[in-house]
């Protein structure tokens, strides 16, 4: 009898090694090397071609002899998730949904069920973590009722690949993919080969049959969807449900697609009823706001296509240790470090003995450079112990030479901040002119921070 082959693989970023070894040496983490058992089978799993005969041998076509056609989308009835996926669901995609436990995942996949079903589309629910009467009793809390929507407890993969071939449904979700597996994989359900494995086989599923399949995923304590990072390069889109367990609004972000922009954000608010969208974030993250309060600036920020107008507040206040702390929550660390450094510089501030706090309200995450004008007045405001207007709008990139620099889609940026009610928008001086503002507002160009803070600050 043959000896058992078996190897050591990482349940981080799926390193496989002969031997074991206390660090991975692909993403240095210890502890992580699992035993398995090596595949012995031959049979080719995960492939694919244009029709649903997979032995038909694909052959090399001249690019200019392909065919476009244009993809229809199917949407559902959240508007907010359509804008996510660039439009609408597409046929035969693959998309994957992560977020911490009891985030809304499950319910936010059940309501676009029933709303898809609604429209006499077929969706296969497969739940791998409830049984079936669990599943009801969520669907009655919800509301979702239809003959349309199926629902199936399994983990095996091959039944479940054996049931959609049987009832060739429009949808299928499953929840989770970690809870699935494949009888040829000896390893346990929710290690890298049983991941990489199931998302090969229903990857060829959505491929072949034009099925759109919703498949959940667990996270990290880090954060990061587990299993190996392959598991996101394979799929078609990647979502991330993001916000506080105790709150009631979730934040649905893409960090791949596709079929879309990767930049898309949309916001749902947790009811008894289930998740509803929110039309108009932007209030939603001014409406606590204080009046006249130092440190706190309000900024047009572009959320994929959208403008989403949020508030950055900034305390400043006098260090009682040797090293003064820099904490930020919603802003890179790095770039108020950057923006104070250049406030010492060439504004004159003295922030070397300041202990520095900075936040974005709601829990949003900023990252691009139209923020920095605003950061930098927030931190200024705390110093100086000076509000500034409650009708400014703050927009521009900051170098380090102290210059405010444009930019991108300025228009949109105050369209938005002109709905909401701000008076003047401080903007960079380049970004003026080869556009029409909104009647009401009014514009100020600013060339420098220094300008900016004569502007905003008095002086």
């Amino acid at each position: 009898m043959a000896k058992r082959k078996t190897k050591f693989m990482c349940q981080e970023c799926g390193y496989e090694s002969p031997k074991w070894m206390g660090k991975c040496p692909g993403c240095g983490q210890w502890n992580k090397m699992v035993e398995e058992v090596e595949s012995t089978g031959t049979a080719r799993r995960g492939a694919f071609a244009n029709t649903g005969n997979t032995s038909v041998a694909a052959k090399a076509t001249p690019i200019t002899s392909i065919e476009t056609v244009s993809e229809p989308r199917i949407t559902t009835d959240l508007n907010e998730l359509n804008r996510v996926l660039g439009g609408g669901v597409v046929r035969g995609s693959l998309v994957l949904i992560g977020g911490d436990p009891g985030i809304g995942k499950s319910t936010l996949l059940l309501q676009v069920s029933y709303q898809l079903a609604k429209k006499a589309h077929s969706v296969l629910y497969i739940s791998g973590e409830e049984s079936m009467r669990q599943t009801k009793l969520r669907a009655d809390r919800l509301g979702v009722t239809s003959d349309n929507l199926f629902v199936y407890a399994e983990t095996n993969l091959q039944e479940i690949s054996l049931t959609i071939e049987n009832s060739n449904p429009d949808f299928v979700i499953v929840d989770s993919i970690q809870t699935i597996f494949h009888p040829e994989v000896t390893s346990a359900p929710g290690s890298v080969s049983q991941v990489r494995e199931c998302t090969a086989e229903l990857m060829r599923i959505a491929k072949t049959k034009g099925i759109a399949i919703f498949i959940v995923g667990h996270v990290t304590k880090e954060g990061s969807i587990a299993g190996p990072r392959l598991l996101e390069h394979m799929v078609d889109t990647v979502l991330y449900f993001e916000g506080e367990r105790h709150h009631t609004y979730r934040i649905l972000r893409a960090v791949k697609n596709r079929f879309g922009s990767t930049n898309e954000m949309g916001i749902f608010e947790m009811k008894e009823v289930g998740l509803e969208e929110v039309a108009n974030p932007s209030e939603i993250f001014l409406e606590e706001r204080s009046q006249g309060a130092s440190g706190s600036t309000v900024v047009a920020s572009m959320e994929g296509t959208r403008p989403v107008l949020v508030e950055i507040q900034a305390l400043i206040s006098p260090t009682s240790f040797g090293n003064p702390r820099r904490m930020a929550t919603g802003i890179d660390h790095n770039r108020v470090s950057l923006l104070m450094a250049v406030l010492e510089k060439r504004v004159g501030l003295l922030l070397a003995n300041q202990d520095a706090y900075l936040k974005v309200a709601g829990g949003v995450k900023l990252d691009e450079p139209a923020i920095d004008l605003a950061v930098a007045v927030s931190i200024a405001s705390s110093f100086r112990d000076k509000p500034t207007r409650a009708s400014d709008c703050i927009i521009g990139e900051v170098g380090l030479t102290g210059e405010v620099r444009r930019v991108s889609r300025i228009e949109q940026r105050v369209q938005e901040a002109a709905k909401l009610g701000f008076e003047r928008i401080i903007l960079p001086e380049n970004n003026l002119g080869g556009w029409t503002p909104p009647r009401g507002v009014e514009l100020i160009g600013v060339s420098s921070v220094s300008h900016a803070l004569k502007v905003t600050l008095g002086g």
